[in-house]
């Protein structure tokens, strides 16, 4: 570890980009995101990498898409509004096989909202907001460390996938400042000369999203999902609390978690055996972990988020009929607490 220090979210998230190696940052300001940008301006220069605020969010993931086809590990970051304008821009890097890195702090909604934490942003990131067959690997951290830790990895996975990796947070996390410990920095980087477009005489690589012949397209479509295949099987992660002997579950990423594992804990002292399951990736979901649930005993599950009900659908889905999630939520910048948690446990389940 290299030094040990108080900052927010969002200054966290740009630590750990640098400290990965990203080389370059383009984006546009949008609160609650918005000291991403700023700290970006701040150190990017300073280390002899490149800070570009662009004219508007269409052109930053259109700068985003070009640094990452010269083979640049490349990052942006937004709010609601701003993912949405950018959503095009990443389904050709998506459909061009390109890796970079999108911070989506999350916002009310829809339309501009206001700028409270929320979770409405989990459908448009987590099942493609953009046209076409494509998927991005979701990352939700629920901690200033994870936004560091986790930016960290996004960058490893995107290029060993050559896909678009979103670290997906909310106001809460991208705002609130907690110690961070900084990682040692990357020093090993990978080989990019196969297929990144260098603009030298010795190679002629193509970077594109557009096969004309139905037949090539299919193909292309196919080896996308073979790849999302391949990171389903290997990518999924996830934290458990107080799991082991617990017979109500409760389900929550990002800041929610924070409070569902406060609710554990007090449940716990007054005789409930409640535990936390929290999702760490998005996409690749945890569907096989939570559809053991009722197979271990777990005779209620409860999925918590700032949303009027997105991640929960994943999460029945994955239950197959073996149970049913119940859901409560809160919006508009609202955040539950962990005695309202508490009181729905009690409402659900008489414990």
């Amino acid at each position: 570890m290299m030094a040990r220090k108080l900052m927010k979210g969002n200054y966290a998230a740009v630590c750990g980009a640098a400290l990965a190696g990203c080389e370059a940052y383009y984006g546009y300001p949008i609160t609650p995101a918005s000291e991403i940008a700023e700290a970006a301006a701040a150190i990017f220069p300073k280390l002899g990498r490149t800070f570009l605020q662009a004219e508007c969010e269409t052109a930053s993931i259109n700068m985003v898409y070009g640094a990452a086809g010269c083979g640049k590990r490349v990052m942006t970051a937004s709010s609601g509004p701003g993912i949405s304008l950018k959503q095009e821009g990443l389904s050709y890097c998506a459909g061009s096989a390109l890796p970079c890195v999108v911070v989506d702090v999350m916002r009310g909604g829809p339309g501009l909202g206001n700028i409270g934490p929320e979770q409405g942003d989990y459908n448009q990131v987590v099942k493609g907001g953009g046209h076409g067959n494509y998927r991005v690997i979701v990352l939700a951290p629920n901690s200033c460390q994870e936004m560091c830790d986790l930016t960290m990895l996004a960058f490893e996975l995107a290029d060993r996938y050559r896909n678009p990796v979103f670290v997906l947070t909310d106001g809460v996390i991208g705002q609130m400042m907690e110690a961070v410990e900084l990682p040692e920095p990357v020093t090993i980087f990978p080989d990019k000369s196969g297929w990144a477009v260098r603009g030298t005489a010795d190679t002629h690589h193509l970077i594109n999203s557009i096969y004309l012949a139905h037949d090539e397209l299919e193909w292309w479509n196919n080896e996308l999902r073979k790849k999302y295949e391949e990171i389903e099987k290997n990518e999924v992660r996830f934290e458990e609390y107080m799991m082991d002997d617990a017979e109500y579950a409760l389900i929550g990423y990002g800041c929610v978690s924070r409070v569902l594992r406060s609710a554990v804990e007090e449940g716990r002292s007054k005789g409930a055996k409640l535990g936390l399951l929290r999702p760490v990736t998005l996409f690749p979901f945890p569907s096989k972990r939570i559809s053991e649930l009722p197979d271990r005993g777990v005779k209620g599950i409860l999925t918590v988020e700032l949303s009027t009900g997105q991640m929960v659908h994943d999460v029945n889905l994955a239950l197959c009929g073996k149970a049913r999630s119940d859901f409560h939520y809160r919006v508009g910048g609202n955040l539950p607490s962990a005695a309202e948690i508490l009181d729905r446990v009690s409402e659900l389940y008489g414990v």
